[in-house]
């Protein structure tokens, strides 16, 4: 490229030394070792490029020449630059373009033109007890970065399934060694029986279009040294009516048939998939005869006005640009209330009358147990009161002077006199009576009242009586409150 230029005083040798220098490349030696981290490096047009280069040995040398060549396919190599220790000889025509720092062997390109691309070739030589040499190559690559590329769609206006085809091509005005993939959805698209590609691959046919093919597309581009992706697009594909159904918000659907009470009003509901929307007409069967009642995608039917129990209608849709329609038949039913629904009604709130009777009953049955228990403990009481015989209560009444005996409960004492002015007066001792008393220790408390008077009014005949009457009460009193009738000693 420059080289007669640089080696000018030599012209004559010129030639020769090219050969010299390319056998040298071609040359092998041991103990020295020259490695680069590729052998292909890809550039960017006018930027700059560094070719990396690690060298090494093991002996002691004197100098340490780096040669730098450049070829191109069927081309002799062409020197570039070159050094000698530290001193750099660059070919004159590419001193600007061509940088090296000596003892390191890696090049600097800067800026990158595509006339840069090649081989290029770089040898190291050590002198010292002898001479040492190897070399590597690399190969540069020169492309322009990918600008953001854009779909267009033909037809634009879209296809109508099973009727028409798409074709899909990818645009880029920038960029070289360009590599198109198309993708559906964010996955990567293969030939396949309805997709074919272009010989560069930037254009994508459909044919023919089917409801399958709808989804996002795009457009993936890339080269060596950069990559993009294409905004999404949508292509409009024509299809249906697909899964025409009619749905009721009352009443009971089984299969074909709705069940409606009459008295209720009914909203029948029809829709399909399909691309542009369909239009819907309801169509009703009497009597062998159909006519049109409604257009779109609703009908109420008011039960009370249908004059058969038993009527048949048909919902039909439409795609206006497809030209294909699909209709389903269903038949509705008029059921009425009638007695059969009110005793069923009936039916259904007997469980709750029958729960209610149940708990009243338990706690009526409760309330009389609590108070039958309540009964029986108090005749428990009475009985157990009253356990003596009829003579020895009525004899206890008269003496109380009660009619009842359980009024003459509690602590007596008793003082008898037969004689208020003949009797001195002793002052009372009261005389404790409980349950746990025996008969032996109620006869020494009545003696204990009765033996403080004097022996000689004892004799007294009013006296003996009274005594007589307070012994018979004390032994009432020890019958009623421990149910036990003394012996006739203890009496």
């Amino acid at each position: 490229m420059g080289q007669d230029a640089f080696m000018e005083p030599f012209s004559s040798t010129a030639r020769v030394f090219q050969c010299k220098i390319y056998l040298l490349l071609l040359g092998a030696c041991s103990g020295l070792k020259v490695a680069v981290p590729s052998h292909t490096v890809h550039g960017i047009r006018g930027q700059a490029l560094y070719l990396p280069v690690h060298y090494g040995f093991h002996t002691l040398a004197s100098d340490i020449q780096i040669i730098w060549l450049f070829e191109r396919p069927h081309t002799m190599p062409k020197y570039l630059l070159g050094s000698v220790n530290k001193s750099v000889v660059p070919d004159l025509e590419y001193r600007h373009k061509f940088t090296m720092m000596p003892p390191n062997a890696s090049l600097l390109i800067n800026p990158l033109q595509f006339t840069d691309e090649g081989n290029y070739i770089v040898k190291v030589n050590i002198q010292g007890n002898g001479t040492l040499s190897a070399s590597q190559k690399i190969q540069v690559t020169v492309d322009d970065l990918v600008t953001n590329p854009m779909v267009r769609t033909q037809p634009s206006s879209g296809a109508v399934e099973y009727v028409g085809n798409l074709t899909l091509t990818c645009l880029v005005e920038g960029g070289t060694r360009l590599v198109y993939q198309w993708l559906k959805n964010g996955k990567y698209i293969h030939a396949g029986p309805t997709y074919t590609f272009s010989p560069q691959n930037n254009t994508l046919h459909i044919a023919p279009v089917t409801k399958e093919d709808i989804g996002n597309y795009s457009c993936l581009v890339k080269n060596p040294v950069s990559e993009m992706e294409s905004g999404i697009i949508m292509p409009t594909i024509y299809y249906g009516p697909y899964g025409l159904h009619v749905n009721s918000d009352k009443g009971l659907k089984v299969g074909g048939v709705f069940t409606v009470d009459i008295g209720e009003a009914i909203l029948f509901d029809c829709s399909a998939d399909s691309y542009p929307p369909n239009t819907y007409s309801w169509i009703q069967k009497t009597d062998n005869t159909t006519y049109v009642i409604k257009h779109g995608p609703h009908l109420e039917v008011a039960s009370e006005k249908v004059a058969q129990k038993t009527t048949d209608y048909v919902c039909c849709a439409y795609n206006n640009v497809t030209g294909r329609r699909d209709e389903t038949h269903f038949t509705v039913i008029i059921t009425s209330v009638g007695l059969d629904k009110l005793a069923q009604k009936g039916k259904s709130l007997s469980p709750l009358a029958s729960i209610t009777a149940v708990s009243l009953f338990l706690i009526i049955s409760m309330c009389l147990l609590f108070l039958w228990k309540k009964y029986l403990s108090c005749k428990v009481i009475k009985q157990k009161l009253k356990g003596r015989p009829e003579t020895e209560y009525r004899k206890a009444q008269t003496f109380s002077g009660h009619e009842d005996a359980l009024d003459d409960f509690g602590i007596y004492e008793f003082v008898a006199f037969p004689d208020a002015s003949g009797v001195p007066r002793r002052p009372s001792r009261s005389v404790p009576a409980c349950d746990g008393v025996s008969g032996q220790d109620l006869h020494s408390t009545i003696y204990e009242v009765i033996q403080h008077i004097p022996a000689q009014q004892q004799d007294h005949p009013d006296f003996l009586q009274i005594q007589s009457e307070v012994v018979y009460f004390q032994v009432s009193r020890i019958t009623m409150r421990t149910g036990l009738t003394p012996t006739e000693d203890q009496t």
